[in-house]
């Protein structure tokens, strides 16, 4: 037996004693304990955020939520007034604006996710000069806050960029469109999104990448029939936090949509609501259980792959 061989023996055993160790411990009886009462405290103002959205007005007024449980009396025109009618003064109810979130979530989930899966597989596997420094200036533009680019952004879609009298990027001309909300959004996104997705793909196994290639297959289907198959954990994790984000975003939307019923979004109808409905809380709840209803329905799809995808990368083999 070699000295090299000899020499990690060891350490492997003393990796796979402290991997039984952290099992160990997440699967003992207090942690257990400690995730189902965490799990207790947030699930408890969305069961009151529920009930007060189902309960008539005169009880919301007169009792706590908790009392639904023992004198239950349940009205869906709650819903139907903040969907269609608006009502108590607010005309237009909530659907058009729920619309136009999902038209905005979904292209500024796809886009960046397809943008940087791409990306990702040049910078891990398609070796070329310069490589690990555009890596490293991708990760770092992390760094810089959204807020610093929203009026830069501004001013360039609405009048482009110019140098005195000269013009060195026109208008776009994209206001009271979605294009500018998806543009941003995919911005904000690719970073991170390049980051992560690029240590989940350069961990796959190069024997199988290198089969693929000397077999004739170019990197365009490399990467269609062999790493978005493997990466699927990691491209469903990221597109997870991704509609959360882009679903919930008040700043960018507001910033670049306005408030119209046009293009604005649900969380921006939802903040002029709370001024307009502030007495009104059987019309805000409906509101807002509306609001995380769509989230809720896609984090519970997707989430086979979400432990998977929040580990990708974070071990080898």
């Amino acid at each position: 037996m070699s000295e090299d061989s000899v020499a990690t023996e060891p350490a492997k055993a003393g990796g796979q004693t402290g991997a039984r160790a952290v099992r160990r411990a997440f699967s003992s009886p207090i942690a257990s304990f400690l995730v189902i009462l965490l799990t207790v405290v947030w699930t408890i103002p969305t069961l009151g955020l529920l009930a007060t959205s189902l309960r008539p007005e005169k009880d919301v007024a007169t009792s706590g939520w908790w009392t639904f449980f023992s004198h239950p009396g349940i009205t869906l025109s709650n819903y139907h007034d903040v969907l269609f009618n608006g009502g108590f003064g607010v005309s237009n109810g909530l659907m058009p604006y729920l619309v136009n979130s999902l038209a905005i979530t979904v292209p500024a989930t796809i886009f960046p996710l397809a943008l940087a899966s791409m990306a990702a597989y040049a910078l891990a596997w398609v070796r070329f000069r310069g490589s690990d420094v555009i890596f490293f200036v991708i990760f770092a533009l992390q760094v810089v806050p959204l807020q610093m680019a929203l009026v830069p952004l501004l001013q360039l879609y609405s009048g482009g960029a110019h140098i005195g009298s000269t013009t060195i990027f026109p208008s776009l001309g994209l206001g009271g469109t979605y294009a500018p909300v998806w543009l941003s959004h995919t911005m904000f996104a690719l970073p991170l999104a390049v980051f992560l997705l690029h240590n989940f793909i350069a961990q796959l196994p190069n024997d199988l990448i290198e089969a693929a290639r000397v077999d004739g297959a170019s990197h365009f289907r490399v990467f269609r029939s062999i790493v978005l198959p493997l990466a699927t954990p990691a491209l469903a994790s990221f597109a997870i936090f991704q509609f959360l984000w882009v679903w919930n975003d008040l700043l960018v939307a507001l910033t670049f949509a306005g408030g119209t019923a046009e293009v604005a979004p649900l969380t921006v109808r939802l903040a002029q609501l709370s001024g307009s409905f502030g007495d009104h809380w059987e019309i805000l709840t409906a509101g807002a259980f509306i609001s995380i209803v769509i989230p809720l329905c896609v984090f519970f799809g997707l989430q086979r792959y979400f432990v998977r995808g929040l580990l990708a990368g974070s071990v080898k083999g």
